[in-house]
């Protein structure tokens, strides 16, 4: 399914969205046929695995968590919820999706839904291995494992039917295209921009194939995000010789990067849908025209910041150097970005309703 929604959609969806009215039709439908929803990729969906590996890649200190419920650090990157705690929420599953790894995790957590999501990781093991985080392939071999411990719990042919019917989130590739072909060209010395897009793309088409053939039968793929506006990347390129040196812009090329690779993965999405994965459905969540929009007007949706992140400074700061020593803003909710890479609570708040609105319908149609 390709979703390519325009600015003044953008606008007028946020302006009526938070109505009942919107939310709660999308509540009756989706509960009565999703059992659960399975999270893979990046920070931007990891719960809290990364806390317990081995990584400089985690947000289980302060300030991270400062407006989550009893304001714990979970070792989400961000001041909150995610967008996927949002849309189990919606879909009627629960309030939270709490991390694979969590030793706290209840059989009822596991039957609804997990992350299995990892802080640092890319479609690229080389963009992995850097941050030492769970590989894509090792979350699928956690997803198998947590397939092995459904069918015992409510038996074989039930726990296929269950994984038929739930959600599988997948975001990933920002990281490759900052950690390999921007600030570290490693990738870059072996691929053209393309090539390396191409590259990326294969490797998302495997992973999608394994879970297909364990059963999945309904796929999120979630874009990329305007790369060039993440405050980090605003920050590397106000220091750099360029017509941008001195000023907190967007870093223009990369955000048309970022372009370039949704195209491809939208149109990998009707191919995995159309001819490759019979019985699925497969749905592209555009977050970059979203973003972009958030960006180009951002009173629309309640911010006053979009280009500095919340935590410290808000242009350099995330993970260990988004700490307790930092101050903060006094109020979140009036930042896209909560630390220099990833949103808000209230940013992911608006990418969930627009999933909601948007690809949720396509999956359960």
């Amino acid at each position: 399914m390709n979703v390519n929604k325009t600015t003044a959609f953008f606008s007028n969806f946020i302006l009526f969205s938070i109505t009942f009215f919107l939310s709660l039709p999308y509540l009756i439908v989706a509960s009565s046929s999703v059992n659960a929803v399975f999270a893979f990729g990046d920070s931007t969906l990891d719960a809290g695995n990364n806390n317990h590996i081995s990584t400089i890649f985690r947000a289980d200190h302060s300030p991270y968590g400062k407006d989550f419920p009893n304001q714990v650090p979970t070792g989400r990157f961000c001041n909150g919820k995610l967008s996927t705690d949002f849309m189990v929420s919606s879909l009627g599953l629960k309030d939270q999706l709490p991390a694979y790894l969590d030793p706290n995790l209840t059989d009822n957590d596991l039957l609804t839904g997990v992350s299995f999501a990892s802080a640092g990781i890319g479609l690229d093991d080389i963009t992995t291995n850097l941050a030492n985080a769970i590989s894509m392939s090792r979350q699928l071999d956690y997803f198998d494992q947590a397939v092995t411990g459904i069918k015992k719990l409510v038996g074989e042919e039930k726990g296929q039917s269950m994984v038929e019917n739930a959600i599988f989130v997948i975001s990933a590739g920002t990281n490759d295209m900052l950690d390999n072909f921007y600030e570290l060209p490693t990738r870059k010395l072996q691929y053209s921009l393309s090539g390396y897009q191409d590259f990326l793309l294969q490797a998302l088409e495997s992973a999608t194939q394994r879970l297909y053939n364990a059963g999945g039968r309904r796929f999120i793929f979630v874009g990329l995000p305007p790369i060039g506006c993440l405050p980090v990347q605003v920050t590397i390129g106000s220091v750099l010789r360029s017509q941008q040196m001195f000023q907190r812009v967007c870093v223009e090329q990369q955000n048309t990067d970022s372009i370039a690779y949704n195209k491809k993965l939208q149109a990998l999405s009707t191919r995995l849908e159309t001819n490759e994965l019979k019985g699925a459905k497969v749905a592209y969540l555009d977050v970059y025209d979203l973003m972009m929009d958030m960006i180009k007007n951002p009173a629309t949706y309640g911010y006053e910041q979009t280009l500095e992140g919340c935590c410290g400074m808000g242009v350099v700061e995330m993970g260990p150097l988004c700490n307790a020593i930092d101050q903060t803003c006094p109020d979140a909710s009036k930042y896209m970005f909560w630390d220099a890479v990833h949103p808000t609570q209230a940013t992911y708040w608006v990418i969930s309703q627009v999933a909601k609105q948007t690809v949720f319908p396509h999956l359960l149609g």
